[in-house]
């Protein structure tokens, strides 16, 4: 017997990084299914939408590290943020603790990359990733 595996919910949203309803978002879905978390029309919306967040973290709030961003990201109270926080680093190649700058498109890029993988155990396609920080 072959077994299906269910698709995660963050890409049946077409919100690979589980951003939690709250903001109105350009590409939303009209009529949400989805009670917790955002659902947007395309990926890239869901994808732009992350890094607008991930601009906002690092301008007005000033976590500028990836431990500052996962911590606020996927707080400890819902996640074994340190393990989300040694693996992000660890597939950026970057220390928890080194300075990024938004305007980093290709860190930037990368953090997003690993962060779904850490959020549905899956990928998007990195050209995908990277339209959508160009739209942001």
């Amino acid at each position: 017997m072959v077994r299906m595996l269910k698709t995660p919910r963050g890409i049946r949203n077409n919100n690979p990084l589980n951003i939690r309803i709250g903001n109105t978002w350009q590409g939303e879905v009209e009529n949400p299914t989805d009670k917790t978390f955002e659902q947007f029309t395309q990926m890239e919306y869901g994808l732009r939408a992350g890094f607008y967040l991930l601009r906002r973290y690092i301008s007005r709030y000033h976590l500028n590290t990836i431990s500052d961003i996962i911590k606020r990201w996927a707080p400890a109270n819902e996640n074994n943020t340190e393990n989300y926080i040694r693996r992000v680093s660890l597939e950026v190649g970057l220390s928890p603790y080194e300075p990024i700058r938004f305007e980093d498109k290709e860190t930037m890029c990368k953090i997003v990359n690993a962060m779904v993988f850490v959020e549905n155990g899956q990928r998007v396609d990195m050209e995908l990733i990277e339209r959508s920080y160009d739209i942001v």
